[in-house]
């Protein structure tokens, strides 16, 4: 799971930093997701090492432009390219009303089916690998936040200690490495999890903007590997914030102790704190990691990867 920036302003763009997109790569699957899809994204997807090929779903947190202008733009794109075999967008309310009226009024028709799934509090997708579930935040209009959580996974099978046990090779193999029981021909019983390293635990990210301090971005943060939580504004102009309902850098950091979560990355900056003001980004940082250490601030095109945790205990249950 590779995470990259591809917008990390706040309402505007600046010369720097686009409006509100993040990438979230499987390389597993030769795919990847989108959150928030703000005006220029696609250019932005030009610039990066991504693949538009490759986009299989979009997740939308809310309704304000600077998080869906670029929406259409990069639907239609990826239908001139047609090099998109389907797209699931997810989103609230209004968001299939919104798409159905950009195609009407741009006679835009796409090559490629898609699907709009309006989403409600819960598990919003689900495979083999992945749960993906959303909650509402606190924010003038209805918001979601995303919690995407990996299925865990047992750790790698020792094929020489295996055979060294005259276990043969064939269906056995697949059952011990799910950790399994099974009973040879010769009447032993084997433990998979005995032949297995420490089982791979799955590895969790939420995304939380926009939106004020609430304890949704918590429940939906709780123990995440990663939380990306927006910091729109300095603690010192906290009052802007609770009006706008937006958060704060320490909001944010608060929300990362509160979850116990292992990183907090910060995004969604106003452009009032731009380079030679008297608060600068550097002092939303200081600020954040005063509450949280384990925090930093993303930028466009910043790519970071989630590593894995692997479990000791679990793989000896």
């Amino acid at each position: 799971m590779q995470i990259t920036f591809l917008g990390t302003s706040s309402g505007v763009p600046t010369r720097s930093r686009n409006v509100s997109s993040v990438a979230l790569r499987l390389p597993q699957r030769a795919e990847f997701w989108l959150f928030d899809c703000g005006e220029g994204t696609q250019h932005q997807l030009l610039r990066s090492e991504l693949k538009s090929s490759q986009l299989a779903r979009i997740f939308v947190t809310h309704m304000h432009g600077d998080h869906i202008f670029g929406l259409m733009g990069l639907l239609a794109s990826c239908g001139l390219a047609g090099n998109v075999q389907r797209m699931d967008i997810y989103g609230p309310p209004d968001l299939d009303e919104y798409l159905k009226a950009c195609r009407r009024y741009s006679q835009t028709h796409f090559s490629y089916p898609i699907k709009v799934h309006t989403v409600r509090p819960g598990v919003i997708y689900e495979d083999s690998e992945f749960t993906v579930s959303c909650d509402l935040l606190k924010h003038r209009v209805p918001a979601y936040g995303y919690r995407i959580a990996e299925r865990d996974r047992p750790g790698h099978f020792d094929v020489k200690r295996a055979a060294a046990l005259g276990i043969p090779s064939g269906p056995l193999y697949g059952k011990l490495k799910r950790g399994e029981v099974v009973s040879l021909p010769d009447g032993r019983r084997v433990n998979g999890a005995d032949l297995c390293g420490p089982t791979e635990i799955g590895r969790k990210l939420a995304y939380c903007t926009d939106t004020v301090f609430c304890d949704t971005s918590i429940a939906l943060a709780q123990d995440a590997d990663v939380l990306i939580h927006e910091a729109t504004f300095a603690h010192q102009d906290a009052e802007l914030a609770y009006q706008r309902l937006h958060s704060t850098s320490t909001m944010a950091a608060q929300v990362a102790l509160a979850a116990q979560v292992k990183r907090l990355i910060m995004t969604h900056f106003s452009p009032r704190y731009a380079p030679g003001n008297d608060i600068e980004l550097k002092d939303l940082l200081a600020e954040a990691r005063s509450i949280f250490p384990n925090t930093d601030m993303a930028s466009d095109f910043w790519t970071y990867e989630i590593p894995r945790r692997q479990s000791p205990e679990l793989a000896t249950v």
